[in-house]
């Protein structure tokens, strides 16, 4: 209780020393590094051997580590990959690769006022504007406390809602399975585990994340940690924050049931020697 108490302490006094991050000109930008591991052991069935599991390993890390930078002010962010020239070797053949690269993720937009969501996606070429709401958190707070860099965080745990295909196994996710018995309004969740900083008060944090009452600096959800590396308060030069607008627009659900199905026809055509459906024809 007394620990509580000292961590409740601590979050009064830094909110009120951060009273100026609220100028009208305000502006940050952070920087995060990404990382999704795979279960190698049961990679390939489990009938791979090690060299081949190392191999594979290493020509996916381009695909599974990445760097963002979220650019936000008071109530609006956009979070884009870091432009970085792919190192020769990497990617390689094979089914996921070829799905890293027909599967393109774009910038990613939230308005935490108007609770906005919308993202740039690319399926093989054709170009898609996710427009959604963002998620709502119901955050546990822990009151455990530790230090990112030089400022001070605090754990807090929820759950998120999974979208899309799963970048560990890269197949449908289980409800979108036809022999799932899911309920039409039943959806998988997974926990996620976050540390924010409420020297930096402002609810915004990478990829879809917000709703505390600091900046999030770290990310746990499944195989995959979201880490900030570097922060810029009030840089000289500020970045507009620009809506996102190119592509077909799509809820989340329609997207990931295009994605499925691109996804399912390019695994037919893979294993029949090709690897790229063919020209999106019909309603896509």
């Amino acid at each position: 209780m007394k620990k509580v108490f000292i961590n409740y302490f601590i979050l009064c006094l830094l909110v009120l020393t951060s009273n100026r991050i609220y100028s009208q000109d305000f502006q940050g930008k952070a920087y995060y590094m990404s990382k999704t591991t795979i279960d190698m052991a049961n990679f390939g069935g489990g009938r791979m051997d090690e060299e081949t599991k190392n191999r594979i390993a290493a020509r996916m890390k381009s695909m599974l580590e990445k760097t963002f930078i979220l650019t936000f002010n008071k109530s609006e962010s956009i979070y884009k990959e870091e432009e970085k020239l792919k190192a020769p070797g990497t990617g390689g053949g094979g089914f996921r690769s070829m799905m890293a690269g027909n599967f393109v993720d774009g910038n990613q937009y939230k308005n935490i006022k108007d609770k906005t969501f919308l993202q740039e996606r690319e399926v093989f070429g054709k170009k898609f504007l996710i427009k959604d709401s963002i998620p709502s958190f119901e955050w546990k707070m822990t009151g455990e406390t530790k230090q990112i860099g030089q400022y001070t965080c605090f754990k807090a745990i929820g759950e998120k809602i999974k979208y899309g295909l799963d970048i560990n196994t890269r197949r449908p996710r289980p409800e979108d399975e036809s022999e799932e018995e899911n309920t039409e309004n039943e959806q998988e969740t997974v926990e996620v585990i976050v540390w924010y900083t409420p020297q930096i008060p402002v609810s915004q944090g990478p990829t879809d994340y917000w709703g505390l009452p600091g900046l999030i600096l770290e990310v746990s959800e499944g195989r995959t940690t979201i880490l900030c590396s570097k922060i810029i308060m009030n840089p000289d030069e500020k970045d507009e924050i620009k809506i996102p607008s190119k592509g077909k627009e799509v809820s989340r659900a329609e997207f990931d049931e295009i994605s499925k199905e691109k996804m399912e026809e390019m695994r037919q055509n893979f294993r029949r020697g090709g690897g790229r459906p063919g020209g999106g024809g019909g309603r896509r």
